[in-house]
């Protein structure tokens, strides 16, 4: 969690810029085309950009101290940690959970039957990031890829499990309504938490 707020102070000044332009750029063109307006799907599209902006500064800053090379026999790196070590957490659980998001939210917008397209994604787009870690001075390695496609895998799941329970919900969460005073209750604590990293609310 400190590297993501890190992550998140050291990338305001441009995440604030790009997220007020395309807001407002995006508005523009639902008034301007007579769309309607569903408030809590415009903000989980923003959310996407975001976590894309934070996933390559995580990805990027976490590889900085990392030798270059690659490695291209699957499960190498993996079993090189011992298990409940920090390594292990870091290396390990931390690229499963890195893209535990990745899996949702492309999930929510491909909408599959099946996890084939999922994981063909997922693939990838971790296979670019690390072909770019190599390109870079960094390294190349099919464990992270793997491990990526497995964090992908779960949100997957996550999103076919919170589809089925929301059919056992109440008929108030078939209501657009509830789902846009969710959404805007979290805007308003990101928008809190930024003010804060400027130094309004101080």
């Amino acid at each position: 969690m400190e590297i993501v707020r890190q992550s998140i102070n050291t990338m305001w000044p441009m995440l604030t810029i790009f997220l007020v332009i395309i807001a407002t750029v995006r508005i523009a063109a639902i008034k301007s085309n007579n769309e309607r307006l569903v408030f809590y799907k415009e903000f989980s599209s923003l959310l996407f950009i975001i976590y894309v902006f934070l996933l390559y500064e995580l990805l990027t800053r976490t590889e900085l101290n990392s030798v270059s090379g690659y490695n291209l026999v699957p499960f190498t790196e993996i079993f090189r940690y011992r298990i409940g070590s920090e390594a292990f957490y870091f290396n390990v659980v931390g690229n499963i959970a890195l893209f535990i998001p990745f899996g949702y939210f492309i999930s929510t917008y491909i909408k599959p039957n099946r996890i084939l397209p999922i994981l063909i994604v997922s693939v990838i787009s971790s296979a670019t990031v690390e072909f770019v870690q190599f390109c870079i001075g960094r390294s190349f390695d099919v464990d992270d890829i793997l491990l990526n496609a497995t964090g992908a895998i779960c949100g997957f799941l996550l999103y076919v499990s919170l589809n089925a329970v929301k059919k056992y919900l109440p008929g108030i969460f078939d209501h657009e309504l509830i789902y846009n005073i969710i959404c805007f209750i979290i805007l308003i604590l990101m928008v809190g938490y930024l003010l804060n990293i400027m130094g309004v609310l101080q």
